[in-house]
């Protein structure tokens, strides 16, 4: 898709001039991004090169049990009538399902995690179920493919992590720690790397089990992410803190805490296309822009930059407001931030300034960028999925089938498909329709 002219900020407002931030000793300028030089080989990723997987064959999935379909689930409340948008429904859990993510290699299959204490992995194209991921004794908050889609991590809130060989649908390694707050996979190895209440993230080779700790502060490790050179981990903590480690060295690279990191939990992280930039959000409603080479906050956006704050004495629902979940956009200068009271905002990285506001009826649960187009999509807590051109702040469709609130969702790498999990104890796939691609 070849992008739009740039339509710059919004009406009536003036092109503000690019801001220099100054730091102890040097002076940073955030400008427009692109792809950084290649990186060398990835150290870590050099290591794994011994361990050897057989190519994925085509599961079967016999004996599976054919309830995909659109016929509403007996004992759900239908509170939210709407009709029913998706091409595939998955409902072989039998309460909220928590997370969801996608085979990167294919993109054909999709594990799927619920308070039901049950994993599965499933077919997009047609829901059948080819693999159940059993014995976990709490809810699975988490679940996702390796690097190469060759094995599948899921873990529940009791700090339970099982790895499964995908094609030979296999247990290959087990773990327990304390309790699970985050997990990710290495994104060139099969390493896994998950944080925990206690404040530490961990990180072991699979089904090897060699195993690292990076101890935090004694509070939870909240989020967490690999940047893209693989050789680094961006952590969020509970008391407002943020780390940068050095995964090979085992070490802190970069610390920020005091006016540096947040006045509150963190929510979520996130990395640009080449790792140069970190975006944090926290419940203090501030996301912070911080370079990843200094560990210096770049960039601040504040939560009057989006909407009024609530008054002191308030009810307590109206301060409820967080950052839930942000991103950066691959081909411009974007970013965004999604809220808890529906506000997306789109913010222009080069001027620090807001671009557009995109108003939800409902919180923003989570929100992902297109992969070269500089479109954002969300799902929120009534249970939508809507699309956004950043470039105009324009909402371009919306797709809607749940009957409550969508609880994680995923997008395939084309953006043809974009697959939700709900409280209605079902996950959906829906089919993306563009008029100008």
């Amino acid at each position: 898709m070849e992008p739009d002219p740039d339509p710059g900020p919004e009406d009536g407002a003036a092109s503000p001039e690019p801001l220099h931030f100054h730091g102890d000793e040097e002076i940073i300028e955030v400008v427009e991004l692109g792809p950084g030089p290649p990186d060398p080989a990835d150290d870590l990723a050099q290591e794994m090169d011994g361990v050897d997987f057989e190519e994925e064959e085509e599961l079967e999935g016999e004996g599976a049990d054919e309830a995909w379909g659109d016929e509403a689930d007996e004992g759900v409340d239908g509170g939210m009538e709407s009709p029913d948008d998706s091409e595939v429904t998955f409902a072989h859990h039998s309460a909220s399902v928590f997370c969801v993510s996608l085979d990167p290699k294919t993109n054909t299959l999709a594990v799927t995690g619920g308070e039901d204490d049950k994993a599965f992995v499933w077919r997009l194209s047609d829901g059948e179920l080819l693999l159940e991921c059993p014995g976990h004794k709490d809810s699975v908050t988490c679940a996702g493919f390796s690097h190469d889609s060759a094995l599948v991590a899921t873990g529940d809130m009791s700090g339970l992590l099982k790895v499964w060989q995908v094609d030979t649908k296999e247990e290959v390694w087990s773990f327990e720690v304390g309790d699970l707050e985050w997990m990710e996979w290495h994104p060139r190895a099969p390493v896994l790397l998950a944080g925990t209440a206690d404040g530490n993230t961990w990180m072991w080779k699979v089904p090897s089990g060699d195993c690292k700790t990076f101890q935090g502060p004694n509070c939870p490790a909240t989020c967490g992410r690999v940047l893209p050179d693989g050789r680094k981990a961006v952590v969020g903590y509970e008391d407002g803190t943020v780390r940068i480690w050095d995964l090979k060295q085992g070490s802190p690279i970069h610390i920020l805490k005091g006016t540096e990191g947040h006045q509150g939990p963190l929510t979520c992280v996130a990395t640009n296309l080449d790792g140069s930039l970190i975006l944090t959000g926290s419940v203090d409603c501030q996301a912070k822009l911080v370079s990843a080479a200094t560990g210096k906050v770049v960039g601040v956006f504040r939560p009057d930059t989006v909407g009024p704050q609530p008054n002191p004495g308030e009810d307590e629902e109206s301060e409820s407001n967080s950052v839930e979940s942000l991103g950066f956009c691959s081909v411009m200068p974007l970013a965004a931030v999604g809220y808890l009271d529906g506000t997306l905002a789109i913010y222009d990285l080069s001027t620090q300034s807001l671009r557009h506001r995109c108003q939800h009826q409902s919180g923003i649960v989570q929100l992902l960028w297109e992969e070269g187009a500089a479109v954002v999509y969300t799902c929120s807590l009534d249970g939508a999925v809507r699309l956004w051109d950043a470039r105009t702040g324009r909402l371009l469709n919306d797709y809607r089938g749940h009957t409550a609130e969508i609880l994680d969702f995923a997008l395939s790498k084309d953006a043809s498909l974009v697959v939700t999990t709900s409280g209605d104890h079902k996950a959906k796939v829906f089919c993306v329709q563009r008029p100008d691609r």
